[in-house]
């Protein structure tokens, strides 16, 4: 059980680093671009499609690291029932038509824990994407616009 709980950790560490260098990589194309400072909505729009497809390309390798796993210890069958589980679990959809055996449901657990981690992290950047948008966009630049009202 111990070793496959490492395993899992082990594949938790590789989503993590996928994770960081493609968010990594899609904060700097980004910062390279001028979309989000002359504010036109389909360019916008347009940077806001690319980022989604990329995270949810970053989600797909993530997926797919999970799923080799599985099919290469025999955890699942082939592999593309390995695929279809690790999305299943890794999204945390958890249809139930696909289980692990018994030694092997923890790593699943694991699995679904690092696919909340990884869709919280996607979701951060998106928030981190927009603040700057609106953060560029504002004639305050980051400054308040509330003006504080009397003292209590």
């Amino acid at each position: 059980m111990l070793s496959r709980l490492l395993f899992a950790w082990c594949l938790m560490a590789v989503c993590v680093a996928i994770h960081a260098v493609g968010l990594t990589t899609a904060f700097r194309w980004v910062k390279r671009r001028r979309t989000l400072v002359d504010g036109r909505f389909w360019h916008v729009a347009w940077t806001m499609i690319c980022i989604a497809a990329w995270a949810i390309l970053l989600h797909l390798l993530e997926i797919a690291a999970w799923a080799c796993f599985y099919a290469w210890k025999g955890a699942m069958p082939d592999l593309a029932s390995a695929l279809y589980f690790s999305a299943v679990t890794y999204t945390t959809t958890g249809y139930g038509d696909l289980l692990l055996a018994p030694p092997w449901r923890l790593v699943g657990a694991v699995e679904a824990l690092t696919g909340i981690l990884m869709c919280g992290w996607s979701t951060g950047f998106f928030f981190a994407i927009v603040s700057r948008m609106y953060e560029t966009s504002s004639p305050h630049g980051s400054e308040s616009t509330v003006e504080p009202g009397p003292p209590p």
